[in-house]
């Protein structure tokens, strides 16, 4: 049974949000700070507010609604997506998805939102626009290429093309710094903490730190890893299905990424990491395989170093089996 006074499921847009509120019915306002106001007019105490997970949109007045004080959820899309498809809905409108939102978050046991740090804020927009700069960066590496293989190549678009590589280069440098400068006012221990782990750089390092809070966002190890989206899915029914175990991917991709990429070289400097990769190996089983257990063993270590204090030492990493 639902235990809010009132439940509210919001469908956001650019311009406007429609509601639709379990005693209220249907209600639109603007996507402004004005609109965000003449809603959290209209709530109780004690009521919930339920959106999807939109980017941008969702974010301010999730944000804006927490600082207030109202209980929030944002949901996964494709969860919502999935609970339209099981009851057969034949319309898709504003008001039907805000209805549909609406009713999910009475129906599920839905997790509660809490809001972004003014220090998180800044630092996941400065990684979002790192990456995008790093992407034309080595855009316009190709073009540079591309311009040389021609064997003519013109002397303005030649030039234009390394006066632009220059300034991305001197961006992206200006940005690390400032990452770098952020989180080592918020987190200093924490980064030389993470970094005394063989296999984990200062990239990666930053953003452990970042996106969760310290850490603090977590109560145990796997917690984490279903949040990064490492652990495994197993697919089996009957005596016929027998899947393919995979990760689930369902979790935060870059950090993911980021990990993958470590283990490429915890696999020959982390002496637990390379037990792991060495055990997989051994048995027959896929490098890629193994590679994605020794990503989930360097999250498990970062928790564990994090939530100790106390820095890496190959005497203490415990052996873990995998069968």
């Amino acid at each position: 049974m639902n235990k809010y006074t009132e439940t509210f499921g919001i469908d956001i847009s650019k311009d406007v949000f429609d509601c639709y509120g379990s005693s209220q019915g249907h209600l639109q306002f603007k996507n402004t700070e004005k609109g965000f106001v003449k809603f959290l007019k209209t709530s109780k105490d004690n009521t919930l507010v339920v959106m999807e997970a939109t980017g941008y949109y969702h974010y301010r007045l999730a944000q804006f609604l927490y600082k207030e004080g109202q209980i929030v959820s944002v949901v996964n899309p494709l969860s919502v997506k999935r609970f339209i498809q099981m009851k057969l809905a034949k319309v898709k409108t504003d008001k039907s998805d805000d209805k549909a939102i609406c009713d999910y978050g009475i129906i599920n046991e839905v997790p509660l939102y809490n809001a972004l740090t003014d220090f998180q804020s800044e630092c996941l927009q400065l990684f979002r626009w790192l990456d995008n700069l790093i992407k034309k960066r080595t855009a316009t590496k190709n073009k540079i290429h591309g311009e040389e293989v021609l064997g003519v190549p013109s002397k303005f678009v030649f030039r234009s093309l390394v006066k632009t590589k220059k300034n991305l280069d001197k961006e992206i440098l200006g940005i690390e710094q400032k990452l770098l400068s952020l989180v080592k006012q918020d987190q200093q221990v924490q980064l030389t903490l993470l970094q005394s782990i063989p296999g984990i750089g200062v990239k990666t390092a930053l953003f452990l730190i970042v996106v969760t809070d310290g850490f603090k966002k977590f109560e145990n190890a796997k917690q984490l890893c279903s949040y990064v989206g490492i652990t495994p899915t197993i697919r089996v029914s009957g005596s016929s299905v027998r899947g393919r175990s995979r990760i689930s991917k369902v979790g935060n991709r870059k950090l993911r990424n980021l990990l993958f990429l470590c283990s490429f070289s915890a696999c020959k400097q982390n002496k637990g990491c390379r037990e792991i990769y060495e055990r997989i190996t051994n048995k027959g089983k896929s490098k890629k395989l193994a590679l994605i257990a020794v990503s989930n063993k360097l999250l498990k270590q970062a928790y564990a170093i994090a939530k100790s204090g106390n820095p890496y030492d190959a005497s203490f990493v415990s052996v873990v089996k995998i069968k």
